[in-house]
């Protein structure tokens, strides 16, 4: 039987709203989206997921505010949304469980679908996303379901290794379950890393590389930093953003000191209960 070619939804999920966010996340997103096309995937959705405030970062802006400049900088896309249920939750949830509860509502979603199977030329609607069968056979809608994978750097994977920051089960989870899709840059050697994790070795045909062979040195604190000092971050920044973050005053010497004293959420959740 010849099959259409998977259907991919990336789910990404972001700390705190700034450089590596506003401008290289979504770009980031591109990126696989162009490399999954090459593979004969096709990417329909990309969901951005801001971080609730009980995460505890240091310098970590309000939820409500990181949800706002997130829906700004998406604004024009029709792939890329933005997702607010992580961020309303009282304490941090970590990240398997809303990888998870983006599966299920993706699978649900796809199950509320009005056509079980369809022919070459009709079309079908996946939520917001039409798709067009390029397979002159009957298609089986159980395997045209979206697959979900979450997408992050070279620094996520490689913090997987962490003391105390990741659970085992839920590194098992993501990565056998689900899959990843990582960003590696120049320099990075996640593939060593891979190599050195008996999990990450086991479920490697799950993590999807994609080389960011064109790189940009400014980084998150680069930026910040600028806000601070009230210097333009003009072309750094989406301009519908920088307004947002001009005129509520963020970024400032004082929000950069918020949670300085906390202890992030994942090392004092898992270090109290070793």
């Amino acid at each position: 039987m010849s099959m259409a070619t998977s259907n991919w939804q990336l789910f990404g999920y972001q700390h705190s709203l700034q450089y590596r966010f506003l401008f290289n996340r979504r770009k980031k997103f591109i990126q696989v989206w162009n490399n999954m096309r090459m593979r004969r995937y096709r990417v329909v959705k990309g969901i951005i997921s801001p971080v609730g405030d009980g995460y505890k970062k240091k310098g970590l802006i309000e939820a409500c505010h990181r949800l706002e400049m997130a829906r700004l900088a998406t604004l024009n896309s029709d792939w890329i949304t933005v997702d607010d249920w992580e961020s309303q939750q009282l304490e941090w949830v970590e990240t398997a469980k809303v990888v998870r509860h983006h599966a299920e509502h993706i699978s649900s979603e796809n199950n509320n679908d009005e056509v079980d199977t369809v022919r070459c030329g009709k079309r079908r609607k996946l939520g917001q996303n039409t798709i067009i069968c390029q397979s002159s056979s009957y298609i089986n809608p159980k395997e045209d379901t979206p697959h979900l994978n979450l997408l992050c750097g070279a620094d996520v994977l490689e913090s997987f290794g962490v003391p105390n920051l990741w659970k085992p089960e839920d590194i098992e989870e993501i990565v056998g379950r689900y899959g990843v899709a990582c960003i590696t840059r120049y320099g990075s050697d996640p593939e060593k890393f891979i190599n050195q994790s008996d999990v990450l070795y086991k479920h490697r045909k799950n993590i999807h590389m994609v080389r960011e062979w064109v790189t940009n040195e400014i980084s998150a604190t680069h930026v910040r930093r600028a806000l601070r000092r009230g210097q333009s971050v003009r072309y750094l920044l989406p301009d519908p953003v920088v307004r947002y973050i001009q005129e509520h005053s963020l970024y400032s010497a004082e929000s950069e000191q918020k949670n300085a004293d906390a202890v992030l959420a994942p090392l004092q959740r898992y270090t109290s209960t070793n």
